[in-house]
Formats: structure tokens, C-alpha cells, sequence
């Protein structure tokens, strides 16, 4: 498995109509493979997430988890800096066979929250509401989403000393795009906090196939990074 990264140029035109389309998005990142490149793995699968950068309005970055090491030469030139067509592709096979049961992580992740409709709880019923996916809409209902998946994807959300979850829910919107002929809508969130693995194996699977629903379109990617202050990582 490989992690790249590339840096948007957002003062750029063609670079903002690029990271607004998660659909172009999603065409332009299949195109850094081979057509015999597998999409797929038995350690993974390709996915993607845009990154605001810290302390920048006219940056994003743009992650790329992939089983091949792509070549993000066409997005360099369509949407980063022209002058310097350049990202940074690492090996992530050391990270994902460094993880144990018991370490600790900081962590993001930008998912697509839902749930099956049970019930229609509109004033009026609605033909095609049961059984119909649907956006969790309120911070509380996304933060619920994730507590209730860590366990089967291998963590458990750390507490503070005073009980709290160190997690932040942030950048909540309702995405729409263009896909062929038709508008795409997609409830998503961003998820910040520090975690503890509980399950290697099913830990490991999260960071290399993703989370939930819209994996295609810019959801699911799991990344990590040492948590501050951490002994045992």
C-alpha cells in the first residue's frame, strides 16, 4: 500500500472547480493508475480525501491511499503548482504492520454518516423514505455514527480524565455535485481525536479500506499519526 499526497493550488480557477467536484475528483485519481492496475487488494483499496491546510486559504491537499503507486502528474498540472508538478508518494506498508492492540493515534477521518430509514418521520408519509438511505444531519447523530462503528473497525475513542471522548466533529455540510446526468447529494463530516486500537487486524482494514458509504467521492480515508504525548507509540 502506498500514501501520496498533493498540494492544490487554490488561487488557481481550475484548481477550486476541480476540488468542489468529487466526482472530477474521484475520475482524476483513477487516472493515476494503469488500467491493469488493480483497484483492489487483499491489504486495500484506493481512496481519497481533501485536506484543508493549516493556517492556508489558497492550499489543499489531496491524500491518495492506494494498493500501486500512482502517477499524479496530470492533477499536478491541472490543479497544484504548474511551475512545480510535483507530490510525495511513501511506502505505508510499515505504518499498517506497525500497529498493535493498545497503541494510541491521533486520527481524521472525512466520512459520509447514514443511516437506513426505518421509519418515515415526516408530517406526511412519503413514498420511498423506508428502507432509503439517509444523511445524519445533527453533530450529535454523526458523533453517534462513529462511537458506534470503532469497535467492529478496531478502536475505541480515548476519554479524557473528566470522561469526555477526545473527538471533534467539524466541516459538517451537505455536498452536491454532478455525476452524468444526474445531482449527487452526500451528508459528510470530518472526525479529529485520539483513539486507541482495540483490534489490530480489524484496525487495519479500516485504514486500508475505508469507512462507510461515498469511498469513491472523497469519504472513508482513515489516516494517523503518533499521538502527542503517547509512550507507547
Amino acid at each position: 500500500m502506498y500514501l501520496s499526497r498533493v498540494t492544490l493550488d487554490l488561487e488557481r480557477l481550475d484548481a477550486v472547480m476541480f476540488a468542489s467536484s468529487p466526482y472530477k475528483v474521484h475520475a482524476a485519481v483513477a487516472r493515476a493508475f494503469a488500467p491493469d492496475t488493480p483497484r483492489e487488494t487483499a491489504g486495500g483499496r484506493i481512496l481519497w480525501r481533501l485536506d484543508e491546510v493549516p493556517g492556508s486559504a489558497s492550499e489543499a491537499w489531496l491524500y491518495v491511499v492506494s494498493p500501486g503507486r500512482p502517477d499524479l502528474t496530470h492533477i499536478c498540472v491541472q490543479a497544484g503548482d504548474a511551475s512545480d508538478p510535483s507530490w510525495v508518494t511513501k511506502d505505508y506498508d510499515p505504518v499498517l504492520k506497525c500497529v498493535a492492540a493498545g497503541q494510541l493515534w491521533q486520527f481524521r477521518l472525512k466520512a459520509n454518516p447514514v443511516r437506513k430509514a426505518a421509519v418515515d418521520k415526516g408530517r406526511r408519509q412519503r413514498e420511498g423514505i423506508v428502507g432509503s438511505i439517509q444523511g445524519h444531519v445533527t453533530e450529535a447523530q454523526q458523533r453517534s455514527w462513529l462511537l458506534c462503528r470503532a469497535e467492529a473497525s478496531g478502536f475505541r475513542i480515548v476519554r479524557t480524565e473528566e470522561g469526555f471522548e477526545r473527538l471533534a466533529v467539524s466541516n459538517r455540510r451537505v455536498e452536491r455535485f454532478r455525476r452524468h446526468d444526474e445531482t449527487v447529494t452526500l451528508t459528510t463530516a470530518q472526525y479529529d481525536g485520539i483513539l486507541e486500537v482495540t483490534d489490530a487486524d480489524a484496525f487495519r482494514h479500516a485504514l486500508g479500506f475505508g469507512m462507510g458509504r461515498a469511498r469513491g467521492f472523497g469519504c472513508g480515508l482513515l489516516t494517523i499519526a503518533p499521538a502527542r504525548g503517547a509512550d507507547d507509540v
